[in-house]
Order: C-alpha cells, then structure tokens, then sequence
C-alpha cells in the first residue's frame, strides 16, 4: 500500500510539471484517474504553497508578456505619442526622456498625480512631458477638455498651461458659466475660447486621442507612457523617478 502511494504521489507531482498535453488520463483505468486525482489532492492540501507559487509564476509571465505588448504598441504608435502636433508639451523640450500623460480633469487620481509630475520635472530637469486631452468620465470631463484646448489654440501654449493647472485644481461643479469665471479670473478672452469650444479643430484634437488611446489599450486615467514603457495608474514620484533612471541605465 505504502509502495502504491508513494508512487502514486510521484506520479501526481511529475505530472504538476509537465504540460497538460502530456498526460493522457484516457488511457488510465478509472481506478487510477480517481486515485490519480486524490492523490494531487491530497498533495495540494499538504503543499498549499505550491498554487501560491504556481500562481506568482504565472503573473509574472503575464506581466512580461504584457510589458512586451506595451513595447510593440508604443512603437507602433511613436509619432503620435511623442509629436503629434496639438498636445501640450512642457518640462524640458530637449530632455532624454518624454513622459507622456492621459487624463481627465475629473479624475480624482489625476488630480492625486499633478503635484507627483510636477515634482519628477523640477527635481529631474532631463523629461518633457506631453499632456493627452482625454476625457472620459462623462459631458462634465469633455467640456472641461474642450475649453482647455480652445484655450490652447486660441490663447496660447501658457495660457493652456494656466488653465490646465487651474481645472486640475478645481473643485466645483463644471459648467460653461464655471468654466467662463476660470478663465476670466486667469484674463483669458473667455468668449473667443467659448466660441471655439466646438470647432473641429478641436474636435479633432479629441477624437485623435481617444483613437490613439484605444490603439494602445488604454481605458483609464491617469496613464503614462515613459519612453517605451506604459504605467496604467497613479504613480508616486519616486516610483517614476526609479522608471526614469532604468530607463536611462538600460
């Protein structure tokens, strides 16, 4: 009996190794696919550990593989990530890196994330940041993106810069009339940006970057693309400051 289970139990572990393909249970008496199974039960009940080991190998397969699709996609997707004509670009024009963002000025994480971007430009000095327009949390979000890039194409690049800080620090509820006081307040020609709001120029803007945001898989905010590599989330500064510096050592 003992010489049975012990075999059983070899059987049962090798098999935990081998592809799927590799076992034929066809082939097994149903004697011995019930003692089969019982005895990867019974090994699994005793070993616990193993699911947990079996479960970080395969998501760490997962994240490579993942990683290594988000390479192929920016690349795929280079020019109109990093010079597309229309976005925002500011930090160093001529760093080493680019740091591109998508976001939405309802997002709570965006907000979260402004400061933490603001503090990787001053303390690193070497990135360009390019800011994606892209709102997806409803009117409120779209209407807000469309005063700020009006702003941008009627006003100008600093002047998109000033209101774009100022939404990402708003608070209120959004509206043409809350937008028009924001902008009044920064002396911003708030009637020749709310007359433009619905061109197609600007139009255009946000319909590339939701078109270019679904080519790259991206379905939430805040998300960054550094260089070749792609972070779905909030990041700390510290946390992108470490990217950076792989990025710079690789």
């Amino acid at each position: 009996m003992l010489k049975s289970t012990l075999s059983a139990l070899t059987l049962a572990t090798a098999c935990l190794a081998l592809p799927a393909q590799a076992i034929d249970l066809d082939s097994m008496s149903v004697d011995e696919r019930e003692a089969f199974r019982a005895e990867i039960r019974a090994y699994l009940l005793e070993n616990p550990e193993v699911i947990m080991e079996a479960v970080s190998v395969l998501e760490q397969r997962e994240a490579a593989a993942q990683q290594q699709s988000d390479v192929e996609l920016v690349e795929q997707n280079r020019e109109a990530l990093f010079n597309d004509g229309h976005s925002w670009v500011g930090g160093n024009p001529e760093g080493d890196i680019t740091l591109v963002e998508f976001m939405d000025y309802r997002c709570g994480y965006c907000k979260r994330a402004a400061p933490e971007v603001e503090g990787l430009l001053a303390s690193d000095g070497n990135i360009k940041l390019v800011i994606k327009e892209f709102p997806i949390l409803g009117e409120a979000s779209v209407l807000a993106s469309r005063f700020a890039i009006a702003t941008q194409q009627v006003a100008g690049e600093d002047s998109y810069k000033a209101i774009h800080d100022a939404l990402i620090a708003f608070k209120g509820d959004i509206s043409e009339s809350s937008l028009g006081r924001l902008g009044e307040a920064l002396d911003l020609d708030t009637n020749a940006i709310i007359a433009h709001m619905n061109s197609p120029e600007v139009d255009q803007v946000i319909a590339e970057n939701h078109q270019l945001a679904q080519k790259l898989q991206i379905s939430g905010t805040p998300s960054f693309v550094m260089e070749d590599q792609m972070m779905r989330g909030y990041l700390p500064v510290d946390a992108m400051q470490q990217i950076a510096t792989q990025i710079r050592t690789q």
